[in-house]
């Protein structure tokens, strides 16, 4: 019997190490024709024109598209539920392919051949005629006087959106009056990053039985019916998604990217299978990126480490289209508000403005990750400058037990994140090693350093949560279980089966679930982001699960002759106290089978989910700064982690290290990088610096398990927490062991040289 809280194989291990496991290259038609996107080769601007003819002539081209031949359809991309309240939708800023030029590598044309080298040769064949616009890097130069509107047909100016709030009994400037108040001023900043999942983005459209069929690597089937509806201007339910397995997606893949495109492609060639694969080049430059930030903070502290006040001022580059909007600008915001109390004052402000960068878009823990580094940038200078143990000073400050929203109502209903710090730091040996590195010298120097991280567990209130699960039983006892919620490698499916199990009493190797979902078929759920689908849709498996054993109790019942009451199913079995009457298969067999009482033993639930609540934790860094190199080596990791009850420990873990993993990657070295036209100068996997095993410490996890009472088995957010507080505890730890504050990610060689020979650091230069 599998059970909630044991560590068990993946259900989807033996498939994906035997090769079994298909993806969407396994089971696309092969026949499909291969389409390739015309890019711009500009950052800002608009098409005048074709030159189409060579293209056209390359042997094996079957057809050539271009702006000019698409609907005039804009349609959103974001992985969000829709609303039927027009103020809650995303915004629709995107067409099938775009005359108005807003990104280098937007797309203008796309030629569809019968194989992939001819479609590439034609690609490169197609003569474009633009009119160019200055280009657009910044947020500020977005919104400079006479900068160029990229949707005026939406905004009268580039800015998307902007937001702002005060919280506390006096303004900041008031406690900024306080006598004895220390005021730290900083500039913040970090870059933009890539996903880089494993299997590139690929879609395949084809027409069958009077629908478009469309075969997706995607983390939200349901979302992209809707969007490739929207898109194509028909019905909805004329579009049938199929997501087979996943080779990741970190949130590039929760939005629609390709699959608009291939399925409008498939109808203008008569409903024949077109495909569409992103190289790893376009991944990089016209998929979606991390948002890129940029800060002006202010903290108040008095001498005793007492939080005043603290001033935000954030300008978040959104790059040419909408995606997920402000959303992501908002929740780094919240970050900042949710982490720590301020006695007097709190003032923020947020921008998210239009630029010619890179579209940026969900990645893991969406806008949490740069709301940490903020956040906890500043708790570690506002410590320093009065000489205070930022442990301490977090102890003292950090979100309190009982915490709840003054914005979204979300409680904290579980609180362990006390707990995280106080047990990280004794195994961590943090006292110890504060001491042992306080006041080096020389060329090597260690130090440590930890940050917080507050997180919610799926997007209610501020959006629907919803979910649906069924379960059918077999004649033999065996289960048939289909969700809509996607398993994209973080072992969604095997958590799945647990809880099923522990719902019904029917053991794990007696479920199977299809891991596959198809629109036609598959419950609806909105997917996998947001750490939603164990806390949500689990939800649902457990209400579905009590459902079906309540069925099966009630047949079981009639064939004893007894009340349903007294019976319990458990290990497959259906038990009158100690006493094992019938065995689940028998019950079912004569369900299906009975002449005189034939009972088809299923249920199907949905969930409106109504609730949330945080998880919390902390990490702590170790590391080693080869000062005249500007070389940080992290010696040690220590993850800590409020997650409610631990489903599944090694699947737990294993989600934990992958995140921690990307941390250390944002912190050190991963960023993509643009010349003065906005062209991205990296994007490939051999310039663009991913951390590989050679760079990675011992990645070490700790869970202090409160279970949550609003969590299904008292579970809460774990999926994204862990890439969260990697980075700023990287950061504070460089901090600690030099004495340079250095306010940007990522910690590259160069930007450490820099910022050592201006702090006097390095023999030759002075301060100053």
């Amino acid at each position: 019997m599998m059970a909630i809280g044991e560590s068990k194989k993946r259900v989807d291990a033996y498939a994906k190490v035997t090769g079994q496991a298909q993806y969407v290259a396994d089971i696309e038609p092969r026949d499909a024709y291969v389409a390739r996107l015309v890019r711009a080769d500009i950052a800002n601007g608009r098409v005048l024109g074709f030159g189409l003819e060579e293209a056209r002539a390359e042997p094996g081209v079957v057809a050539i598209y271009t702006c000019f031949d698409v609907p005039d359809i804009q349609f959103p991309t974001a992985g969000h539920p829709w609303s039927t309240e027009p103020s809650h939708q995303d915004i629709a800023d995107r067409k099938l392919l775009n005359a108005r030029v807003r990104v280098y590598g937007d797309e203008v044309a796309v030629v569809v051949a019968r194989d992939a080298v001819a479609a590439a040769r034609a690609v490169r064949k197609v003569k474009v005629q633009y009119k160019t616009y200055p280009p657009l890097d910044t947020p500020f130069d977005a919104m400079a006087e006479g900068a160029t509107v990229l949707h005026p047909d939406l905004r009268e100016s580039n800015v998307l959106a902007h937001s702002s709030f005060v919280l506390g009994d006096r303004s900041y400037a008031e406690a900024r009056a306080i006598p004895g108040a220390i005021e730290v001023s900083k500039e913040y900043a970090v870059a933009p990053v890539q996903h880089c999942h494993l299997e590139p983005v690929h879609a395949c459209a084809y027409e069958e039985g009077g629908k478009i069929v469309v075969i997706s690597s995607t983390q939200i089937p349901h979302i992209v019916r809707r969007v490739v509806g929207q898109a194509l201007g028909i019905p909805w339910g004329r579009v049938r998604v199929i997501k087979p397995y996943i080779g990741g997606g970190f949130g590039n893949k929760q939005d629609v990217l390709v699959e608009p495109l291939a399925a409008w492609l498939s109808q203008q060639l008569h409903g024949h299978a077109v495909k569409i694969e992103l190289t790893r080049e376009e991944i990089f430059t016209c998929t979606r990126v991390r948002h890129p930030f940029t800060w002006q903070v202010r903290g108040l502290v008095m001498p005793d480490g007492t939080l005043l006040g603290r001033r935000y001022r954030a300008w978040c580059n959104q790059g040419g289209y909408a995606s997920h909007g402000h959303a992501i600008a908002a929740n780094a915001a919240n970050m900042f508000k949710q982490a720590y109390h301020d006695q007097c004052a709190l003032d923020s402000e947020s921008w998210t403005v239009y630029t010619n960068r890179t579209t940026a878009g969900a990645m893991r823990a969406y806008g949490i990750p740069q709301g940490d580094f903020v956040t906890e940038a500043l708790t570690d200078d506002l410590a320093h400058a009065i000489g205070m143990d930022p442990l301490a000073f977090r102890l003292k400050n950090c979100m309190p037990e009982g915490y709840v929203d003054p914005h979204t109502g979300i409680p904290c209903l579980s609180y362990g994140l006390k707990e995280c710090i106080q047990q990280g730091a004794e195994a961590f040996g943090w006292a110890e090693k504060r001491a042992k590195y306080q006041n080096q010298t020389g060329n090597t120097r260690r130090g440590v350093g930890m940050a917080l991280f507050i997180y919610k567990t799926g997007v209610y209130p501020i959006s629907l949560e919803t979910a649906a699960c069924r379960m059918l039983l077999n004649e033999d006892g065996t289960l048939q279980l289909q969700m809509g919620a996607t398993e994209i490698g973080q072992g969604a499916d095997t958590v799945f089966t647990q809880m099923a199990a522990t719902a019904t009493g029917i053991s794990e190797e007696n479920i199977f679930i299809q891991s596959r979902q198809d629109t036609d078929v598959t419950p609806f759920d909105t997917g996998a982001y947001g750490s939603r689908q164990s806390y949500v849709s689990g939800k649902a498996v457990k209400k579905t699960g009590e459902t079906l054993k309540a069925r099966i109790l009630t047949y079981a019942a009639g064939m004893l002759d007894c009340d349903p009451e007294t019976l319990d199913l458990r290990e497959d079995a259906i038990w009158c106290g100690e006493e094992k009457r019938l065995t689940v298969a028998e019950v079912a067999m004569e369900a299906c089978y009975s002449r005189t009482n034939s009972v088809h033993l299923a249920a199907e639930e949905s969930i409106h989910c109504t609730e949330n609540t945080f998880a919390t934790g902390c990490c702590f860094a170790e590391v080693e700064v080869d000062v005249p190199l500007g070389k940080v080596q992290v010696l040690r990791l220590l993850n800590v982690h409020d997650s409610g009850t631990i489903l599944n420990p090694d699947l737990a873990r294993a989600q934990v290290h992958g995140g921690m993993s990307m941390g250390l990657g944002y912190a050190l070295s991963e960023e993509l990088l643009y010349d003065k036209n906005v062209r991205p100068l990296n994007g490939n996997l051999l310039d663009y610096k991913l951390p590989t095993a050679m760079d990675s410490p011992e990645f070490e996890v700790m869970f202090v398990e409160i279970p949550d009472p609003s969590g299904p088995f008292g579970n809460k957010a774990l999926g994204e927490p862990p890439a969260i507080p990697v980075a700023p505890a990287v950061r504070n730890a460089v901090l600690h062991a030099t004495g340079v504050a250095v306010e940007s990610l990522p910690l590259s060689p160069q930007k450490l040289v820099e910022q050592f020979q201006a702090a006097g650091l390095i023999e030759g230069r002075r301060p100053g």
